[in-house]
């Protein structure tokens, strides 16, 4: 009797998965579908876009016609990698030792830095905007990933710690007993050890820089702009243009959703790096 039970159980759960990942995807879906339409159709009742039979690129040629969309995707790269890389600069070292030299006010300063993850960002515009102007970084590439890195240093300082909490710390001590120095032990010891959670911490990182708008809006204009604002562009005063607006954000999110497709057994594993001893 429990195993007919279960056996019901376990389909209405994975039915309600599959419908729960269809409803998240479906927007995507949408998009893709409306950038295949003339601005005409993309403007119609839902019912009549998804059975119309009229599907073109010409949004695609248009877009790309109006745009350079090589120079923003080069900027979202550089952008999302670079401040992936200052990231970890700055987070590697102070993971570990919140990690393995941890004092009594280790967890304080820890809750302090995701506490800042809650300020609203333009609280704080003001003061960095005109901070950016006076030094020269408005507009500017390294700019933004700079920004982006401090926005997201605390994700990553806290991830990265959780990984390192994990590996034992007399692995550490044996190193150093063999004469490894501090780098040493970082770079050939601790980073081989903690490489799923590095790697799972490095592709989020890449993904909410990638995706962030609002920094990117308002401390660009143009030789920086990245894909966010890319799109944005086609938000205009004369109204919004469904067809190209929709083009372009597939063109935005297609690069990042295939790193995504690509690295998700990466990133599910070192997710759940230590989970399960």
């Amino acid at each position: 009797m429990a195993r007919l039970v279960s056996i019901p159980r376990k389909s209405f759960n994975t039915t309600l998965a599959g419908f729960l990942g269809f409803l998240m995807f479906f927007p995507v879906l949408w998009i893709v579908i409306l950038s295949f339409k003339t601005e005409g159709d993309a403007i119609k009742a839902p019912l009549e876009i998804l059975f119309a039979t009229g599907w073109t690129v010409e949004s695609y040629g248009a877009v790309q016609a109006r745009s350079d969309y090589f120079k923003h995707f080069t900027n979202s790269v550089f952008i999302a990698f670079g401040s992936t890389f200052l990231g970890l600069l700055i987070a590697v070292p102070a993971a570990w030792a919140m990690a393995f030299v941890p004092t009594k006010r280790t967890k304080h300063i820890l809750m302090w830095m995701l506490s800042t993850k809650m300020l609203p960002p333009v609280g704080v515009l003001v003061p960095i905007y005109l901070i950016f102007r006076d030094t020269g970084l408005l507009d500017s590439r390294f700019g933004l990933a700079l920004i982006l890195m401090m926005v997201n240093l605390p994700i990553i300082i806290w991830m990265l710690y959780t990984y390192f909490r994990e590996i034992p710390g007399e692995i550490l001590e044996a190193a150093r007993m063999d004469g490894a120095n501090l780098n040493a032990e970082i770079i050939f010891v601790l980073a081989p050890m903690a490489l799923p959670g590095m790697a799972s911490t490095v592709l989020l990182n890449i993904i909410l820089a990638w995706n962030e708008a609002f920094w990117t809006l308002n401390l660009t204009a143009a030789k920086a702009a990245p894909l966010t604002a890319f799109i944005a562009s086609y938000s205009s005063p004369e109204g919004l243009f469904y067809a190209k607006l929709s083009a372009a954000s597939v063109m935005a999110i297609a690069p990042i959703l295939a790193l995504g497709w690509l690295s998700q057994k990466q990133l599910v594993r070192g997710l759940t790096f230590g989970a399960v001893k």
